[in-house]
């Protein structure tokens, strides 16, 4: 048997009309209870101001008359003192939908001895309210009234069951107008969690260009906010990784179908197996090699695998060390490398991977700057870091190549010819190592008309700036 399972809206409707359902019962019972008690007041006091007045009214006749024998028997005399004492006291009568209570309670007058001179035949209740009748300071007689517990139980039972129906038909009708405004206040405030839900679910079946729309600024609004970033940041990183296959299979095409065409060439007889060929097919093996590594490189340093073994470090003779492992390699190609820093500056970091970002940062320059130009390093000292300028001449690149020399397999000069360029993915690893290390990496356009990469890297806040 297959039992119904409410939704999430059908839960928080359950919920919401439960809540109110108990409220309603809750305030039905409570003012019931204070109805009966304050019923019961209401016919106390009038009974005690009816006991009074019939006391009073009726020890004036004795004083009168000697006696109680114009009394006995005449029920009429005592109910028009009671309809005088009703209408001498019309601000204490009952309101709208309250019953002539005085008119139907039961009295009894009794003469001293107890005998029964106006009064129904029923017996005379023991614990009736009573009133002396007191003629010169003696008691003459008494006036008794039927307990107001069993005149709400029996005379005005009729009257608290018209009550009782009206009252529940008020929780009846309160109820259905719970239920009709609970539903629809249910289903907007779950509208934007379907949507969230109905993203999610496009989104774990891969289509990363979902979308929903915030529904305000409350946490809902913000829930759906991260959501749409969330899927942004997937989008674009299904889209990285698709050009990233891409570069990939680009740049291992060209080595192997240049290794494949001089091994076939040889296999062929079309080309000599001499030392030449030899070495131009270990060239294009180093060129792969050289690719795999910074893959390896990259990959390592993306999930932070690469080992950091950081310490205080002398950047100055790093990078001077640096320079001078590339000065013959710029003289070859006819390129000038120039340097202005501080004396010294001591930054915490790793000395190997800072010097692999420095020969990527110098490796880049050489490979991009025609010949005649210049790379200047220069650095500026603040109190708590140093900036890095790298700074080469003609060619440039525009403002929208900025943005992208960071992007892995980009290179600026357009081709895909390694001749020029390198894998593409030096300066996404010096990101990778300058972030490790605190610091930023940006580029910009040169003042020599080339183009400048600045490496802001934080001070040792062990060591004095000049330590």
């Amino acid at each position: 048997m297959k039992f119904w399972r409410p939704g999430i809206t059908g839960k928080l409707f359950l919920a919401i009309f439960a809540t109110c359902l108990v409220l309603l019962v809750t305030m039905h019972w409570a003012v019931r209870l204070s109805f009966e008690h304050g019923f019961i007041d209401y016919i106390k006091r009038g009974n005690e101001q009816r006991l009074q007045g019939l006391s009073d009214a009726l020890s004036e006749q004795y004083a009168l008359h000697g006696d109680w024998r114009f009394l006995r028997n005449n029920d009429r005399f005592v109910f028009q003192i009671l309809r005088s004492l009703e209408h001498d006291g019309d601000e204490d009568r009952p309101g709208p939908g309250m019953p002539p209570h005085g008119w139907r309670t039961q009295f009894w007058v009794v003469d001293e001895r107890g005998a029964v001179l106006v009064g129904p035949r029923s017996p005379v209740p023991p614990d009736g309210m009573r009133r002396q009748i007191k003629v010169d300071g003696q008691q003459v007689g008494e006036v008794i009234a039927s307990p107001v517990e069993r005149l709400t139980r029996n005379t005005d039972i009729n009257f608290d069951r018209q009550q009782r129906r009206t009252s529940w038909l008020i929780v009846g009708l309160a109820t259905l107008l719970a239920a009709l405004a609970t539903f629809p206040l249910a289903r907007g405030l779950l509208s934007p969690v379907k949507r969230l839900v109905e993203g999610t679910h496009k989104l774990a079946a891969g289509d990363f260009t979902t979308r929903v729309t915030p529904s305000g600024e409350d946490e809902l609004g913000k829930l759906a906010q991260d959501f749409n970033q969330l899927a942004s940041t997937l989008e674009k990183n299904q889209t990285m990784r698709r050009a990233f296959m891409a570069d990939i299979s680009h740049e291992l095409r060209t080595p192997l179908a240049v290794l494949r065409g001089e091994l076939e060439a040889i296999q062929d007889g079309v080309r000599k197996f001499t030392p030449e060929s030899v070495a131009s097919l270990q060239a294009e093996v180093g060129t792969l090699t050289k690719l795999v590594d910074d893959l390896h490189q990259l990959s390592m340093s993306d999930e932070g695998a690469l080992a950091y073994q950081k310490a205080p470090v002398d950047i100055i003779t790093l990078i001077e060390m640096a320079a001078g492992a590339f000065r013959e390699r710029f003289n070859g190609r006819g390129l000038q490398l120039r340097l202005s820093l501080p004396d010294r500056a001591t930054v915490f970091g790793d000395r190997d991977r800072l010097m692999q970002l420095f020969n990527n940062l110098l490796e880049n320059s050489l490979r991009y700057t025609d010949t005649g130009g210049e790379l200047l390093i220069t650095g500026e000292l603040s109190a708590r870091s140093l900036a890095l300028h790298f700074s080469d001449t003609a060619p440039g690149v525009n403002d929208e190549q900025l943005t992208m020399l960071f992007e892995r397999f980009y290179r600026a000069e357009g081709s895909r010819n390694r001749a020029s360029g390198g894998s593409g993915l030096g300066l996404a690893i010096c990101q990778n190592i300058v972030a490790a290390h605190n610091g930023t990496l940006s580029a910009s356009h040169s003042p020599s008309g080339g183009l400048r990469v600045t490496v802001d890297l934080p001070l040792d806040p062990d060591l004095p700036r000049d330590a």
